[in-house]
């Protein structure tokens, strides 16, 4: 059953009616091509073509009886054909049919997702470029560390993004093939022209090599591409409930109108929709596994992977749209409290000027160990007593200005040298001006 939020378009490609369509698709194909070899005549293949359809409900009726559903849509295409359907998967095995179609539905969600992706890399090319300079607190261990700007957070997204559409069109690629060579793989009763007709109907390439089934670890190689991306969303949506900390209010999540936070707290607004992506990564994480668990099978086949693709495969194709589609709303509609990123970068009264007064010693001279120790010892004093600053500690330190005056002690505390690079950074990422 399709959840209710999945977008039409991928709710489409999931359903039962697409499925079976793909295996008419393949099944008809494959009779062209024998029809090409002289193998089943000319009138068989217009009927066939003129009188072959399904009907869902009836090809779940038949497997109930027949347990294998393969052969009741074979069964229920018949009763519809007549005694031409005997050419119908004429030479095939149920795999042909089943992993070929199985790889045009991972295509077609694949390249949904990548559209989705692109549209998430253009949200945040147009953020990164909005709040470039928009200087705010880096953290380390969640400690104050050195100034970095908003801008450049979402420049960083933006290029792992970009990396994530470069893995989806990849991932696409490796599941774009198709196989329809028998049993085993070896094209006993079958064709290789009869393979390579149908692949080029489909818009997918024949494997160059199979067995009764494609490798699935063309399979594992997709669904890890769909938990990466997933971690990375992950990793998007946990900076925003990070900085959406009350303490913090850097940034928030957007609040509609209307909406409610908490049954028992009036005041709240929670980061829900980001708490949602981060709890929906784990479970695309946990279907990457079981899609490593499937690669290796018995001999030529076994069915472990079949039952297990049946809910990872589609679920995951579900669930990542859906994120996708959640972060591309939150960070759209992200809200930015650039007066809370100055007060914050206030709080511990300039410590995170230490390493380039640091530098500025060994500049004169001092020994790195010597320089460390003298700054790391005005910087203790702060973390004691935040009433002090260390721009003033440093000037009133002997050991500091024998070394240096109090003008070059002032240049050191420049935001404009923290972040003179910001705008390189920007031409490297493709985000500059033209």
């Amino acid at each position: 059953m399709i959840p209710r939020y999945t977008r039409p378009e991928m709710a489409q490609i999931w359903t039962e009616e697409n499925k079976f369509q793909k295996w008419l698709d393949i099944e008809i194909y494959a009779v062209e091509a024998w029809n090409k070899l002289g193998i089943i005549p000319d009138s068989a293949v217009k009927n066939i073509k003129k009188k072959s359809k399904f009907d869902v409900k009836r090809i779940l009726e038949i497997e109930e009886e027949v347990k294998h559903d393969v052969i009741a849509f074979l069964t229920c295409v018949g009763e519809y054909v007549g005694p031409d359907s005997r050419y119908i998967h004429y030479g095939l095995t149920s795999s042909d049919v089943l992993d070929t179609s199985l790889s045009l539905l991972m295509k077609e969600s694949g390249e949904i997702l990548l559209k989705q992706l692109e549209k998430l890399a253009d949200v945040f090319k147009t953020q990164a470029k909005k709040y470039k300079g928009v200087t705010m607190m880096g953290r380390s261990h969640g400690v104050h560390a050195e100034p970095t700007t908003f801008g450049l957070k979402m420049a960083l997204f933006y290029e792992e993004t970009k990396r994530n559409i470069k893995r989806m069109q990849n991932a696409i690629e490796t599941i774009s093939v198709g196989k329809l060579s028998g049993p085993v793989g070896t094209y006993s009763n079958i064709d290789l022209s009869i393979e390579e007709y149908v692949c080029k109907k489909l818009g997918i390439k024949p494997a160059p090599v199979s067995t009764q089934i494609l490798q699935r670890d063309r399979h594992a190689e997709y669904l890890t591409t769909l938990a990466v991306i997933a971690s990375s969303l992950d990793k998007f949506a946990t900076e925003v409930r990070g900085l959406q900390r009350t303490e913090i209010r850097e940034v928030e999540e957007y609040f509609a109108k209307g909406q409610k936070g908490s049954s028992a707290m009036p005041h709240k607004r929670n980061p829900i929709t980001c708490e949602r992506i981060s709890g929906l990564a784990r479970v695309l994480r946990g279907n990457a596994v079981a899609a490593m668990e499937n690669v290796a099978l018995w001999h030529e086949r076994d069915i472990t992977h079949s039952s297990v693709e049946r809910v990872i495969i589609p679920d995951s194709a579900i669930l990542l749209d859906y994120i996708l589609q959640k972060s591309i709303e939150v960070f759209e509609n992200i809200n930015i409290y650039p007066e809370n990123m100055k007060k914050n970068l206030s709080l511990m009264k300039g410590l995170f000027f230490s390493q380039t007064v640091m530098l500025k010693l060994i500049d004169k001279g001092c020994s790195r160990e010597d320089a460390y120790k003298m700054v790391q010892n005005n910087a203790m004093d702060i973390w004691k007593d935040t009433s002090n600053d260390l721009q003033g500690l440093l000037k009133k330190d002997k050991a500091i200005t024998k070394l240096l005056s109090e003008k070059e002690i002032d240049e050191c505390f420049s935001f404009e040298r923290l972040l003179r690079n910001e705008d390189a950074v920007y031409k490297r990422a493709g985000l500059a001006d033209s």
